[in-house]
């Protein structure tokens, strides 16, 4: 009977208890360091959720999103950003949120030189249902919270309606 690791011509031991554990093996150790390496180096450049690891990437901001019958209220946490560094968009059907913090230092004392730079950006997109009247759309940030009030047109509020549940 053939197994799927007689397939594999690395795998092919018949001797196993002489070959070096894969923990051991040099060659092995230098594989799985290379592809730690390009795992780390590639998932840089991926959205991730917010509160993640500190990399080069997009931060995928965290929104809460309300919808009442007046509007939909966006609620996003941007902490350490500043309005200046905001960008918020509206179309017929999404609101967009992106952000980019810089932050640069340089220290000089007596024996040593300290330069920093970080960079990092935010970005959201939340999708919108129509009747959204994105003219009377407001936008407030205080303490780090970008609230953004979108309120519902007219035919939008008067178009829905209770549906009366009944028991079989």
């Amino acid at each position: 009977m053939m197994r799927i690791k007689d397939l594999i011509p690395w795998a092919n031991h018949r001797d196993d208890e002489n070959r070096p554990s894969r923990d051991v093996h040099p060659l092995a150790s230098l594989q799985r360091d290379m592809n730690r390496l390009f795992d780390d180096f590639w998932g840089r450049f991926e959205p991730r959720e917010a509160g993640g690891p500190a990399t080069l990437g997009v931060e995928l901001a965290v929104a809460d999103v309300v919808e009442t019958d007046e509007s939909i209220e966006v609620t996003v946490e941007l902490p350490g950003l500043d309005e200046k560094d905001l960008d918020v968009s509206i179309a017929a059907d999404a609101l967009t949120i992106r952000g980019e913090k810089k932050v640069e230092r340089q220290e000089e004392k007596k024996g040593f030189y300290l330069s920093e730079r970080s960079y990092g950006s935010v970005f959201r997109s939340v999708p919108l249902p129509a009747g959204v009247d994105i003219e009377q759309a407001d936008a407030k940030f205080a303490n780090g919270v970008l609230s953004v009030t979108l309120p519902k047109s007219q035919e939008a509020q008067a178009s829905g309606r209770k549906i009366q549940i009944k028991t079989a």
